[in-house]
């Protein structure tokens, strides 16, 4: 489903009012006015596009001189790419499936909204004085799995593994944990990809991870969110049990001891990612238990069929 933005263009004139022209101007042209065979259009002083968001019809204004505009000159793409992005951030929004606990309560999921950047770039840089109204590309893809769909999904263990550390090493162990919990109860429809750092998300010590030893360059070093590699690996000999196919696995440079030697998956932000996608027909269901008394992680992935060999 594509949803529109519409952008209201106003704008203050050097000299005559606007009127219809055959070949109007763009932002991005340098020429002072068009005309046909009647009458000229100005190029506008000040030029403000009144952003109008028609999911909840908030607005925001601005002025396309903040982007290299003035008359004469031409409106700047890159500046138009910076502003998209920022634009973006407040827009985009990761899509989650409904999931389910253990207990049985239901967390609604969340449509994917995308802001399509580009689109906007090149909608803004062709924007003429006459428009009055400009769709914005939004895109909305709705979750995959429904939350009917749910029932019975954790009926059959499909895969399962556990790995084990020291819990007495306080800060790589609360990484473990903080990063096993992001990924609980996660679900993944038929073909959902599952990306490990988007799901974790960056680990940061305002998100509570702390500094623990990891492996750069085949070297330990300490870093913030030392130890989550033991999650990511965990979950891929889970998965792997399950039958969900891997899409980007890359091992260790060196050897980690938790588990067998190259049924590893390194990750880190902005580097190595660990994703797999959904094979199957129906959807499965992902489960982290984490003891910091015992010093283990298992990753279960249940369905509500089971997986034949």
């Amino acid at each position: 489903m594509r949803k529109r933005l519409l952008i209201a263009g106003c704008f203050l004139l050097l000299g005559a009012s606007p009127a219809v022209a055959e070949a109007p101007l763009t932002a991005g042209d340098h020429i002072g006015y068009t005309m046909n065979a009647k009458e000229r259009v100005k190029t506008p002083l000040i030029w403000q596009i009144e952003l109008i968001d028609e999911r909840d019809q908030s607005t925001e204004v601005i002025e396309l001189n903040e982007f290299g505009y003035q008359p004469g000159n031409t409106v700047q793409r890159d500046e138009l790419v910076v502003f998209a992005k920022q634009l973006a951030e407040a827009i985009d929004t990761p899509m989650r499936n409904p999931t389910i606990n253990k207990d049985g309560v239901i967390t609604p999921g969340q449509a994917r909204v995308i802001l399509a950047e580009e689109e906007l770039v090149d909608t803004l840089f062709n924007a003429t004085f006459l428009d009055s109204q400009i769709p914005l590309p939004i895109y909305v893809t709705e979750p995959t799995v429904s939350e009917k769909q749910l029932e019975g999904i954790d009926l059959y263990e499909i895969g399962a593994f556990t790995t084990y550390f020291n819990p007495n090493v306080a800060g790589r162990s609360e990484n473990i944990r903080l990063s096993a919990g992001s990924i609980q109860d996660f679900v993944l429809g038929p073909g959902d990809q599952f990306s490990f750092n988007q799901v974790v998300g960056e680990r940061t010590i305002e998100r509570g991870y702390k500094e623990a030893k990891e492996i750069v360059n085949k070297e330990f070093v300490m870093g913030v969110g030392g130890g989550i590699c033991q999650t990511s690996s965990t979950l891929y000999n889970a998965v792997e049990e399950a039958g969900l196919e891997m899409v980007e696995r890359i091992t260790h440079s060196k050897d980690i001891g938790y588990v067998p030697a190259g049924r590893d998956a390194t990750v880190s932000w902005g580097g190595p990612d660990f994703k797999f996608k959904n094979p199957h027909s129906h959807p499965v269901i992902i489960r982290t238990e984490v003891s910091l008394e015992r010093g283990e992680i298992t990753v279960s992935v249940h369905s509500s069929h089971r997986i034949t060999p």
